[in-house]
């Protein structure tokens, strides 16, 4: 690949979505865009590069954008966020709740929706806990494609069988030819929306708590800076944030510190 059409392609990806791309993972470009320059009818990236220096076609760039942005999510990740939310934060918010019984999570980058949908099912898990409270479970991307996958809830055997106790599998996944269908119950407890992290959230409203789990680590500091500090003004002021194993709130803001000195888990620095 030629450098200036790198350049061109991480500028436009650092703009629209936040991810930085490396010139040691160029070769993820040109594996993730061929089937978009073809989809155009450009034969190379050159050419594809060459359209968007003379006209920026909307069609293209977001098709850019969501092809590198799509990534991989399984069902009950880490394993160790949801233990922490079912035995400490939830208990928690129980107790703070109690007079208005309403609760918002929010699951920002939630991809295919193996995320939320292991939230629903660890609340459908304890359903008398929760009796008379309305739960909320917004679920967000900035990829329309992966939102679509989402919202139907079809997985293979292979995402089934990533995370996914087989108790679960069996309860509520029904199996239809070679695919596994999630239990509408299940599905109608999340709310899918399509938005860019990179945007204001206000227009998703205040929340008891975020995950917002291994996305930062695509963003440049000052990018995860933005993000973070756009979250915290969204969340309740005893809420709760969940990030990724390899990612951090140190040396990036201040707005935050840990939960109970809990690896992962954070609440606002108040």
């Amino acid at each position: 690949m030629q450098i200036e059409d790198f350049e061109l392609l991480s500028k436009i990806l650092k703009e629209r979505s936040g991810l930085v791309i490396t010139q040691d993972k160029s070769y993820l470009l040109e594996t993730r865009l061929m089937p978009i320059a073809r989809k155009h009818n450009l034969a190379t990236l050159g050419d594809l590069c060459n359209r968007l220096r003379t006209e920026k076609p909307l069609e293209l760039l977001e098709d850019i954008t969501e092809a590198m942005t799509t990534n991989e999510s399984l069902f009950f990740r880490d394993t160790k966020p949801f233990t922490q939310l079912k035995e400490t934060v939830l208990p928690k918010l129980l107790e703070m709740r109690a007079a208005s019984r309403h609760i918002r999570i929010w699951c920002a980058a939630c991809s295919t929706g193996q995320e939320p949908y292991s939230l629903a099912m660890l609340l459908k898990e304890d359903a008398q806990k929760f009796a008379g409270w309305r739960i909320e479970i917004i679920a967000s991307d900035i990829s329309n494609e992966v939102l679509d996958k989402a919202k139907k809830g079809f997985y293979s055997q292979f995402e089934v069988q990533r995370g996914l106790p087989i108790t679960l599998l069996m309860k509520y996944f029904k199996q239809i030819g070679d695919k596994w269908q999630l239990d509408n119950a299940i599905r109608s407890m999340v709310q899918f929306r399509h938005f860019n992290l990179l945007d204001p959230p206000a227009i998703l409203g205040r929340f008891d708590i975020v995950f917002c789990r291994n996305v930062l680590i695509y963003f440049d500091a000052p990018t995860k800076k933005r993000v973070l500090e756009a979250i915290a003004r969204q969340m309740a002021s005893d809420g709760t944030l969940f990030l990724g194993a390899a990612e951090t709130v140190l040396g990036i803001t201040e707005k935050f510190k840990r939960f109970d000195d809990k690896q992962g888990i954070y609440m606002l620095n108040n």
